[in-house]
């Protein structure tokens, strides 16, 4: 049996996701997303919409079909430039081809497993391992209406605070200190694999999430978790993922953005949440 490729050393994950990243900018493997911010304030929270300025690189970066199926990017050989280290138990810390924001990271199965399969206690393993190098938002799409891209199981992370000056996410300006308007359950932080996966099973039973493919979103920081149900992917036409309930929304043109403040940011999470009276 083929020995399992060595993983990071304690202490050097971060240094590597950001020398791996200037490699990437550099000879252009990493396409970055950029935006304009634009504050929203609803109900106390300072919600951060980002206006994307340069989606067509996106798709100048996607070369045309050509009658095969594309190449999961999750599966080894990965893009040499995007790959940041392997991490025990069985994942591989990657980074995110078009990010949005700096220093975006991947924690993917290094063999396939679904999107929809339920987070198990070595993903937790993986990824407390990785949040342990780095004051981050964690972050799942369980499922295509919850905002996942990819088939692949793949958590992600980012760095906080989302914005300078600002506490870890936007949302903190709402935790713990009262209820949310959305559907939600909230939950202590994650600090140990087992225990970790014990937190996360009964926050999702307690919005009825815990049958595999059952869409939510997971989001976790070092003072809190929170599950998130969904009900559809997109409010009108725009689409949301786990970011939007630490209160970072993406809009791709001027109408999306002026449709967000017309509405209110925390409506446009109740209505992708079914809660009564969105």
């Amino acid at each position: 049996m083929a020995e399992s490729p060595p993983a990071f050393e304690k202490g050097t994950l971060w240094s590597t996701v950001v020398e791996r990243t200037a490699r990437a900018l550099a000879s252009g493997a990493l396409v970055p997303i950029r935006t304009e911010v634009e504050v929203i304030e609803d109900d106390g929270v300072p919600f951060l919409v980002r206006l994307v300025s340069s989606l067509e690189r996106k798709a100048k970066a996607v070369p045309p079909p050509d009658g095969k199926p594309p190449k999961n990017p999750f599966i080894p050989p990965y893009e040499e430039d995007l790959f940041v280290s392997y991490v025990e138990p069985a994942h591989a810390c990657l980074l995110n081809k078009f990010n949005v924001f700096d220093y975006h990271a991947l924690l993917v199965t290094r063999a396939f497993e679904d999107q929809d399969s339920l987070l198990t206690p070595a993903d937790f393993e993986a990824l407390l391992s990785c949040t342990a190098e780095v004051d981050a938002l964690t972050f799942y799409n369980g499922g295509r209406l919850a905002g996942a891209s990819q088939p692949h199981k793949h958590l992600q992370f980012v760095q906080v605070p989302l914005a300078s000056g600002g506490r870890r996410t936007p949302m903190d300006e709402a935790l713990p200190q009262r209820s949310l308007p959305f559907r939600h359950a909230l939950g202590p932080p994650l600090r140990e694999p087992a225990e970790a996966h014990v937190t996360y099973r009964g926050l999702l039973r307690a919005v009825g999430c815990e049958q595999p493919g059952t869409p939510y979103n997971l989001l976790a920081t070092r003072d809190w978790t929170m599950v998130v149900p969904r009900t559809q992917e997109c409010f009108e036409s725009i689409s949301l993922n786990a970011l939007a309930f630490a209160g970072s929304l993406l809009v791709k043109n001027r109408e999306q953005l002026e449709r967000v403040r017309a509405v209110g940011p925390m409506a446009v999470l109740r209505a992708v949440t079914g809660t009564p009276g969105a």
